[in-house]
């Protein structure tokens, strides 16, 4: 008799938002999918190794341990638990941890179509879920993990591990700083707010293609929307109704976003219930992004999770369109969750493939705008059922965020590039051989000479769009480095440095660009920030010169566990503080 296969994915109970969000008197809770493994005790897998030592109190509590089933399925211990058990018992805070973690690094891979590694050197991602006793919670590339704090609250302790967009949030900064690295090197604005920024998009769109999530924030409703939900007749057989009078975007925002964010992060904000409430409450307006009040990184980053929220809510509307009544001027309810759920599962999967169309360096939220609808077309040609580009670049513009490129989408490579002296193969896989061809092309590729140019990565990756349609592209950066005196900007690129900067000041420039390749290994993109552009370099330098990080690279950048408690404690981060 054949031996049967292992599943490919396990299911684990996890808390589907936090514990202060109640539906009928209850904690949401939800079973997601992960992808299996032989766990050890811990959780410990291939991936993620769950340490659970507490420094605050030098306690290490007694790891998880898992029984595997006769169909080589692991059973959850948890499955059966109680809400109160699962709030008390720190094994089941690992678990919680464990799963969205899992969970999270398993979208960006199937987004990304191969393993996405972590920037450091290592395998395993630690996590601690009980770290310390503060209202914090960070990732930290050198310590090689994340971190999660606990607290008094009103009502007894709260658990930061224990929120599905904290833990998140946190993750998609472990994972963005793997795909790319130069992302916390201070540069402007818009790039010190984007990883705060598309840390909330993941975690907020992950949390909303949970069903759960969805029906409970369409019952709660807003201020004077009680009745949004009615119970068809028993003998109708429909089930719960909604009106569609509830389903406009003005009337989803205040349920589903606001009336959901009043419920979260009631004892704890980072990055969770101020992710959203603020977000939620930045109507569409073009002047947030040249407002003074948003240069902060957090703030500004709020006005990119608003663009993508609000381009939810404008695609859950238009999914709605064709479903049918079930009585005069209601829907069925379940369909309405689903295509909520659907909208917002899709939508993350195009966030996380933009990665790959973005520039390594110096991003702008124009060059994710530009990143979002390129990744979009190549993996979808056809959009034309559900819009979801259109709405896209419509919420984006009403915030003020136009694409980096002249015609929306980057331009595909046009410039003939030599092969000849190349090995195709190896171009696809090999990054001393792609740094072969990036040097033999430097002039058409208009790289910036006599500076340190290197090859930063090099992945395969193979893509699956909604309609089964198949691509297989290669994404590759490149990154050019200059450090030199601001005295010699000047003469040697032709960048003024800002008026008042001794001309014996230590500057680094940074430039580069990703290569995507085709199945045959020729350039279909170049999506580049070079090194000796005058205009760019200047107004990074005038930023970073005002912001004071030329005055305290000395002492160091602080870490992403500052900005993370300043956030915490309501308090609001300069630019000074930096990004590292």
């Amino acid at each position: 008799m054949a031996r049967p296969l292992p599943p490919l994915t396990q299911s684990f109970t996890i808390i589907a938002q936090d514990p202060s969000v109640r539906y009928k008197g209850r904690i949401l809770t939800s079973e997601v999918e992960v992808p299996a493994e032989k766990l050890n005790h811990g959780p410990w897998g291939y991936r993620v190794h769950v340490v659970d030592y507490d420094a605050s109190t030098d306690t290490f509590y007694r790891p998880v341990a898992y029984k595997t089933g006769r169909r080589q399925t692991i059973r959850d211990p948890f499955k059966e638990s109680s809400n109160r058990d699962r709030l008390t018992d720190p094994r089941f805070h690992a678990q919680n941890a464990y799963a969205i973690v899992m969970r999270i690094l398993a979208r960006f891979e199937f987004a990304l179509g191969r393993r996405v590694g972590w920037s450091f050197k290592r395998h395993q991602l630690k996590i601690a879920p009980h770290a310390f006793q503060d209202a914090n919670a960070f990732y930290s590339r050198q310590d090689e993990g994340l971190f999660f704090g606990y607290f008094p609250g009103r009502t007894g302790t709260v658990f930061s591990c224990l929120s599905h967009d904290v833990v998140a949030h946190e993750t998609t900064h472990a994972l963005l700083d793997g795909l790319r690295e130069l992302y916390m090197v201070p540069s402007s604005p818009d790039q010190a707010a984007f990883h705060e920024g598309f840390a909330d998009i993941v975690a907020l769109l992950s949390v909303f293609s949970l069903k759960e999530i969805v029906k409970a924030g369409l019952a709660l409703g807003g201020k004077g929307e009680r009745r949004t939900v009615i119970r068809a007749p028993k003998r109708s057989g429909q089930g719960t109704l909604i009106s569609r009078e509830r389903l406009t975007i003005q009337s989803l925002r205040r349920s589903v976003l606001l009336s959901l964010a009043e419920q979260m992060g009631k004892e704890m904000s980072v990055p969770q219930g101020q992710a959203l409430r603020q977000s939620a409450k930045l109507t569409p307006s073009r002047r947030y992004i040249e407002n003074a009040d948003f240069r902060e990184p957090h703030r500004r980053g709020e006005v990119l999770v608003a663009a993508v929220l609000n381009a939810f809510l404008r695609v859950w509307i238009a999914r709605l369109r064709p479903l049918g009544e079930i009585t005069p001027g209601y829907l069925s309810l379940e369909r309405v969750v689903e295509e909520g759920a659907t909208a917002a599962d899709h939508l993350l999967t195009i966030c996380i493939r933009a990665i790959d169309y973005c520039p390594p360096v110096h991003i702008t939220f124009g060059d994710f705008l530009s990143a979002v609808l390129t990744a979009d077309e190549e993996a979808c040609p056809d959009d034309s059922r559900f819009g979801y580009r259109k709405c896209l670049l419509r919420s984006f513009e009403s915030y003020g965020i136009r694409p980096a490129s002249p015609q929306i989408t980057w331009m595909r490579a046009t410039r003939l590039l030599e092969h000849e002296r190349v090995h195709f193969d190896p171009l696809k896989q090999d990054p001393d051989e792609l740094f072969h061809f990036i040097w033999e092309n430097r002039k058409a590729l208009r790289l910036c000479d006599g500076v340190f140019t290197g090859v930063v990565s090099l992945r395969p990756s193979v893509r699956r769009g909604p309609d089964g349609f198949v691509l297989q592209e290669t994404v590759a950066e490149y990154v050019q480095i200059a450090s030199l005196k601001a005295s010699d900007l000047r003469r040697r690129l032709k960048i003024r440095p800002p008026e008042d900067m001794p001309l014996d000041t230590p500057v680094t420039l940074y430039g580069g660009g990703t290569l995507v390749l085709d199945e045959w290994g020729n350039v279909k993109y170049h999506i580049r920030n070079r090194l000796d552009h005058a205009t760019l370099q200047e107004q990074r330098l005038k930023y970073l010169w005002e912001s004071g990080f030329f005055a305290g690279q000395a002492a160091g950048l602080r870490r992403f566990a500052q900005l993370h408690r300043m956030r915490a404690v309501g308090k609001r981060v300069r630019a000074t503080e930096g990004w590292i």
